[in-house]
Order: structure tokens, then C-alpha cells, then sequence
């Protein structure tokens, strides 16, 4: 029973991976949120894949809800120090994480931008879980990416994805069904994105 419980909870959560906390109160109740406790609660954290993780092809990324508010300065910020679409940025968060902070994927790849540790080096990020860091190293990999491929963003989805040298290896976007579905949701949000900001 507490499991079909736990299903009805995480439904609406989106991320990387859903992030839930569990703990006993004062009283003895068990509670699953994904609401860090009170400083003080013990809890434990558990880990379960979402229904909107990767590229699962049972979302509808032409209908899902969007998120025009969550992180608008730090996204706003970014978008203008680094010369890069703010419509993009949101459809890269949207697509790797769904505006979750702390989403953990199963590669290591940490935060709201997905920053794979070698990345977080790469451009000085102490810490993938400070919004502001990660979306702007997440931004200026972008604009590098938007750089190498011309503008293309289509391509620098593709290498966000996979990698920019697999892009280069393959002479365009990597035939791996992640990469190709994660260039057509990044597409799809991008083009509503920015009808939403118009």
C-alpha cells in the first residue's frame, strides 16, 4: 500500500531522477516528500526514475506544461552575458532536468543543466547545485557549442547531448536514440519557449 502511495506522489515530479525524502515523524507517521525535512529530521533519500527522465517517448513535449517562472534572473543573467537565446536555455533545463535542482542523472550528470563533472572543471563549477553556477557554465558551454557548429542549434543540442566530438565524428547529429529525441524535445520546447516569452 505505501508504494502505491509513493506512485501517486512522485506523478507530478519531473527531473533527472525524482528525488524523494523519507522520515518518521514525532509521532511515528512515515512521510515521503520531495521537501527537504527540517533541519534535525533524520531522513533518508531515495532515488527512482521519473516519467518524464531521458527520452521516454511517452511524453508529449508538444502539450507538456512549461515553466516560464522558476530561475528567470539566473536564466536571464546568463542568456545576456553569454549571448545565447534565453528560449534555449529554458528547453535545455526543461529537457535534461524539469527545473530540478538537485536531479542526479545515472551518469553523473548533476543539477538543472545536467553538467557532467569533467564540465563543471571545465568552466570553475565548486558546486552544480547553486542554481546560478550551473546555469551559467550550462550557458556558456551553449554559446562554445552555438560557436563551433555555426549557430546550428540543432547540433549543439546534439553535442550538449553526446558530446562535441561525436557530433564532429558523425558529421552531424549522432544516429543514438537519445541524442535524436533529445534534439527533438530541446526543438519542440524551444519553438514553445519562445512563443510563451512573445
Amino acid at each position: 500500500m505505501r508504494w502505491i502511495f509513493l506512485a501517486i506522489l512522485l506523478a507530478p515530479l519531473s527531473g533527472a531522477l525524482a528525488q524523494v525524502y523519507k522520515y518518521v515523524d514525532d509521532d511515528g507517521i512515515l512521510h515521503y516528500t520531495d521537501r527537504k525535512p527540517a533541519e534535525g529530521q533524520k531522513y533518508s533519500v531515495i532515488r527512482i526514475k521519473c516519467r518524464g527522465c531521458g527520452w521516454h517517448k511517452a511524453v508529449n513535449w508538444r502539450t507538456v506544461a512549461l515553466n516560464t517562472g522558476d530561475f528567470a534572473q539566473e536564466i536571464a543573467a546568463a542568456s545576456e552575458r553569454h549571448a545565447v537565446d534565453a528560449s534555449l536555455v529554458r528547453a535545455v533545463i526543461h529537457a535534461e532536468s524539469w527545473f530540478v535542482v538537485d536531479a542526479v542523472s545515472d551518469v553523473g550528470a548533476q543539477g538543472l543543466m545536467q553538467l557532467m563533472p569533467e564540465t563543471q572543471r571545465r568552466f570553475g563549477v565548486t558546486s552544480p547545485f547553486d542554481p546560478s553556477q550551473n546555469i551559467d557554465a550550462g550557458v556558456r558551454y551553449l554559446r562554445e557549442l552555438l560557436d563551433m557548429f555555426e549557430d546550428d542549434y540543432r547540433l549543439a543540442s546534439a553535442a550538449f547531448n553526446a558530446g562535441e566530438n561525436a557530433v564532429k565524428r558523425f558529421g552531424g547529429i549522432p544516429p543514438y536514440d537519445e541524442t535524436e529525441n533529445f534534439v527533438k524535445r530541446v526543438g519542440i520546447l524551444r519553438e514553445r519557449y519562445r512563443r510563451a516569452s512573445s
